[in-house]
C-alpha cells in the first residue's frame, strides 16, 4: 500500500507522480528557451516516459530525443533513437553535441562515488545544458525499496530483507549474491555531493511533506 501511495509512477495520485509532473514543468520551461528542434540526450530514459509526460501537449513535435541505456530501448517514433552505452563514458558523443541532457533517477544506479562523478563530468561535457534528478539520501523513505531508512541499514541486513520480503519495485530475490549485488547497485546521494559533481548548476530541492525528497541539478546554456 505504501508503495502505491508513495512511489508508484502509474498512480497519478502518488507522491512520485505529482513530484515528477512538477519537475517536468520546470524542464519544459527550460526547453521553451531553446529553438526547435531541441536535441535531447536522455540518459537512462524511455520513449514511454516522454509520451506520458508530454500527453496533451505539442512537446513531442519539437524535440529530437536520443535514449542512452545499457540495453537498447523500444522506440516507435521517428524523432526518437536508442543507443547502447555507458553514462560514465560517452565517447560516441562530441562536446556540446546536445542542446540539453535529461536524466531522471539514473545517476544513483551507475556505481560508486567515482562512477557518479564520471557520469556528471560526461553529462556536462556533451550537453550545452543539463537537467539531472536524483533522490535525496537523507529522505526517510528509500524510494526504490520503499522502506523507511533502508539506505542506512548494513548491507548484509538490506540483502537479507530483499531475500525474504518483496520491497518496493523488487520481488523477493532468493539468491544471496544477487540480493547483495542488487542493494550495492544503488548509491543515493547527498546535496553536497550533487553540488560538488555539478558545480555550475542550480539545485532545486523537491519537497514532500516539508522534507527534501530529491534534487534536480540544472543549468541554462553555458
Amino acid at each position: 500500500m505504501l508503495h502505491r501511495i508513495f512511489a508508484d509512477n502509474t498512480n497519478k495520485g502518488s507522491a512520485a507522480s505529482r513530484l515528477r509532473e512538477k519537475r517536468f514543468h520546470l524542464f519544459v520551461a527550460m526547453l521553451n528557451e531553446i529553438p526547435s528542434p531541441v536535441k535531447i540526450l536522455d540518459v537512462g530514459g524511455t520513449q514511454k516516459h516522454w509520451e506520458m509526460m508530454a500527453k496533451g501537449s505539442s512537446l513531442l513535435e519539437r524535440i529530437q530525443v536520443t535514449l542512452l541505456n545499457i540495453k537498447h530501448q523500444s522506440i516507435s517514433m521517428l524523432n526518437f533513437s536508442s543507443v547502447e552505452g555507458d553514462a560514465r563514458n560517452m565517447p560516441q558523443f562530441a562536446d556540446g553535441q546536445f542542446d540539453i541532457i535529461y536524466s531522471n533517477s539514473t545517476i544513483e544506479h551507475v556505481g560508486n562515488l567515482i562512477d557518479q562523478k564520471h557520469m556528471a563530468s560526461e553529462v556536462a561535457r556533451v550537453g550545452k545544458r543539463y537537467f539531472v534528478q536524483t533522490p535525496n539520501r537523507y529522505f526517510p523513505i528509500e524510494p526504490h525499496f520503499v522502506f523507511p531508512f533502508f539506505q542506512f541499514f548494513p548491507i548484509s541486513l538490506r540483502a537479507w530483507l530483499i531475500q525474504n520480503f518483496k520491497l518496493g519495485w523488487y520481488p523477493k530475490i532468493a539468491d544471496a549474491q544477487q540480493a547483495l549485488s542488487t542493494v550495492k547497485s544503488i548509491r543515493l546521494m547527498t546535496k553536497s555531493e550533487v553540488q560538488e559533481m555539478f558545480p555550475d548548476a542550480e539545485i532545486f530541492d523537491e519537497k514532500y511533506l516539508g522534507l527534501t525528497k530529491s534534487f534536480v541539478a540544472y543549468t541554462r546554456e553555458k
